[in-house]
């Protein structure tokens, strides 16, 4: 995958990681307007690279993805944010007489359920060893802190994608993403170590898990927002990223929503 990717908030590349799998069908499986619709949500939290993809797919993509209005747009702004190749896409394209129009994609408030049969599990087993076992270690710690596997399997997945160096724009660090002030309040001295950032998140699961009874809607919810919005407004707060992290999450554990 692109190596440009690297500069990406964690919780961004998780997303274009998966669409990336999605477009080359290196899950078992191949869906370009899967593809675009994970590229679109990466391009909606202000990725550059979402935007390019999503743009690239509209514009030379098979015929189930096709729409040069669309493909305008989404390259015109990747060019905006500076992605080098997004000009000379456009250059090449024919694309300079067409008109431009906004993808529904980035402004519809449940755009993420586009990528409702994205296949987490087999997804999960072709990423390298190294993930691989770092997703695994997140399974076994998991019981100990009265945590389904399968919960903060999916948590780990979307915050990191399972990459223990993951470092974001807000200083949140490792698997499970941990602020320096949640590091503090659950004794986690070095969140670049993988099992204790993987038991300081857990730690904050269990902990909010008791805060919200068990309310897992709630906890998700807290883990991305915080406890404190989610009590502020009564439930998930209404951002889009927060929506869009609780659905994925609870549909990548295979839980009610």
């Amino acid at each position: 995958m692109p190596t440009r990717w690297a500069s990406e908030p964690p919780r961004v590349r998780a997303v274009l990681e998966r669409a990336w799998a999605a477009e080359k069908g290196s899950s078992g499986f191949r869906d370009e307007a899967l593809a675009v619709a994970l590229y679109c949500e990466a391009a909606r939290y202000g990725s550059a690279e979402g935007h390019y993809r999503s743009g690239l797919l509209k514009a030379r993509g098979p015929d189930t993805v096709r729409d040069p209005v669309q493909a305008k747009f989404f390259l015109l702004h990747a060019r905006e944010l500076g992605h080098d190749q997004a000009g000379q896409t456009l250059a090449s394209s024919g694309l300079a007489d067409v008109r431009q129009d906004m993808p529904r994609c980035l402004t519809d408030d449940k755009a993420y359920e586009a990528s409702a049969n994205f296949a987490e599990s087999s997804y999960r087993k072709q990423l390298p060893p190294a993930r691989q076992g770092v997703a695994a270690m997140v399974a076994k710690l998991a019981p100990e802190y009265g945590i389904d596997p399968k919960l903060a399997l999916a948590i780990a997945g979307v915050e990191s994608n399972f990459d223990k160096q993951a470092v974001s724009p807000k200083n949140a660090v490792g698997v499970m993403q941990l602020i320096p002030a949640t590091a503090e309040r659950f004794n986690v001295r070095d969140r670049l170590d993988p099992e204790q950032n993987i038991r300081g998140g857990l730690s904050y699961l269990r902990w909010l898990t008791g805060h919200f009874g068990g309310d897992l809607v709630r906890v998700v919810a807290a883990y991305n927002a915080g406890e404190g919005a989610v009590r502020k407004h009564g439930g998930i707060p209404p951002y889009f990223e927060t929506r869009a992290y609780v659905w994925r999450v609870l549909k990548n554990a295979g839980l009610k929503q």
